[in-house]
C-alpha cells in the first residue's frame, strides 16, 4: 500500500487527508473555499498542495495535478438540519455532493469516497443523491457501497455515525470490503481528556474523569450563520451534563487548580470543554493545530473527519486498489 495519491475536496480541518496520508496515501491536491481551513491545512503541512477555492468554481483544467489520481475524496460538511431548511444555503450539501460526482466525470480517479451524515447511505432523504450518483459512476464503471460507519469503533472517543460511498473501478469492485473495527471497547471521554483536565493542577481532575465514563455524543460544527459554539442539540447537552460537562459553550481554558466541580450547582460549576479538547475527542493528533478564533477554531474540529475513520477507509480502499482484480473476497 504505498504510492497511492488522491485529491481531497472540500478538505475543511484536514482530518480525512489526515487519515488518508496515515493509510498511506499522497495527496496530490486538496481544496476548500474556507480561508481559516486553508491556514489549518497550510500549517501542519506546509508541503501539501492547498487550493483556497469553492468546489463548485473548480476547474481541474486548470490544475492538471489533480489527473490521473488513485482516489478522489470528499468529507463533506455537515450542515443539513431541520433550521437550514428554508434558508439560502439549504441546498449547499446537495449541490456539493452533485459536484464531487461531476468531478469524477473530469479527473477519473480509480476510487472515490465521500463521507457525510449518516442518513447518506439509506435515508429517504438522500435517495435522489444516492440515484444520481449510480446512474453517473455506473455509466462511468464504476461499482458501489454504501455503509454507515461509527468512529467510535476505531478508538474515537465519540458516538459519531458516518454515511459513507465508496465506488471502486468494476474490475476491482470485489475485492473492497467496508473497514471493521479495529477496537473492542470504546474509548471514553475521561480516558482521552483526563491528563488533559489535569495539567494545570486541578485537583478534581481524576474524580471528574472517573464520571465522564463514556464515549462522547456526536461533535456538531453548527453553519457559519449560527452564533456561538456549543456541543450539539439538547439530547447532547443531556448527555454532557451527566459527565459533569457544560454543553452550552465550549471553554477558553481547561481549568486550574482552584476550580470548584459541583455539576449540581449548575453549568457554572461544570466543566468546559476547549476547541484542543474536542479535537482530541475527534481523534486528531495533539501536535495538529487549528488556527483562529474559539468559534472558528470549534467549528473546523466538529465538521472534520476523524482522521482515524480516514485512515481505516484509506485501507480499505488501498487493498482494494492494490489487490488482485482476479480475485473475489467471500464475505
Amino acid at each position: 500500500m504505498s504510492g497511492l495519491t488522491f485529491v481531497d475536496v472540500c478538505s475543511g480541518a484536514g482530518g480525512l487527508a489526515l487519515g488518508l496520508e496515515q493509510a498511506g496515501f499522497e495527496p496530490r491536491l486538496l481544496l476548500d473555499d474556507d480561508e481559516l481551513s486553508v491556514t489549518t491545512l497550510q500549517t501542519n503541512r506546509p508541503h501539501w498542495n492547498v487550493l483556497h477555492t469553492d468546489l463548485l468554481d473548480f476547474d481541474p483544467v486548470e490544475h492538471p495535478v489533480s489527473y490521473d489520481v488513485d482516489l478522489l475524496s470528499a468529507g463533506l460538511p455537515r450542515v443539513k438540519s431541520s433550521a437550514t431548511v428554508s434558508r439560502a444555503d439549504s441546498r449547499v450539501e446537495e449541490r456539493l455532493l452533485e459536484a464531487t460526482v461531476y468531478l469524477v466525470h473530469a479527473i477519473r480517479p480509480r476510487a472515490v469516497l465521500i463521507e457525510n451524515v449518516p442518513g447518506l447511505a439509506h435515508s429517504d432523504e438522500y435517495q435522489q443523491f444516492r440515484d444520481f450518483a449510480r446512474a453517473e459512476l455506473t455509466h462511468l464503471g464504476y461499482e458501489f457501497s454504501w455503509f454507515v460507519l461509527n468512529a467510535v469503533d476505531f478508538g474515537v472517543p465519540q458516538n459519531r455515525k458516518q454515511g459513507v460511498l465508496v465506488a471502486v473501478e468494476r474490475q476491482r469492485a470485489k475485492v473492497f470490503r467496508p473497514p471493521t473495527p479495529t477496537v473492542q471497547q470504546p474509548t471514553t471521554v475521561g480516558a482521552a481528556l483526563g491528563s488533559s483536565m489535569a495539567s494545570r493542577g486541578w485537583q478534581d481532575a481524576a474524580r471528574w474523569a472517573a464520571q465522564a465514563d463514556q464515549p462522547a455524543p456526536t461533535l456538531v460544527g453548527g453553519s457559519k450563520n449560527r452564533g456561538g459554539a456549543d456541543l450539539g442539540p439538547t439530547g447532547a447537552k443531556q448527555k454532557w451534563a451527566t459527565m459533569g460537562v457544560n454543553g452550552h459553550t465550549v471553554g477558553d481554558e481547561i481549568p486550574g487548580a482552584d476550580f470548584v466541580w459541583d455539576p449540581e450547582l449548575g453549568r457554572d460549576n461544570m466543566v468546559k470543554i476547549t476547541p484542543e479538547q474536542a479535537a482530541l475527542l475527534q481523534g486528531f493528533p495533539e501536535s495538529w493545530e487549528i488556527p483562529g478564533l474559539k468559534t472558528a477554531r470549534y467549528r473546523q474540529i466538529g465538521h472534520a473527519t476523524p482522521p482515524p475513520v480516514g485512515k481505516a477507509l484509506g485501507r480499505a480502499v488501498a487493498e482494494a486498489l492494490d489487490g488482485d482484480p482476479a480475485i473475489s473476497v467471500a464475505g
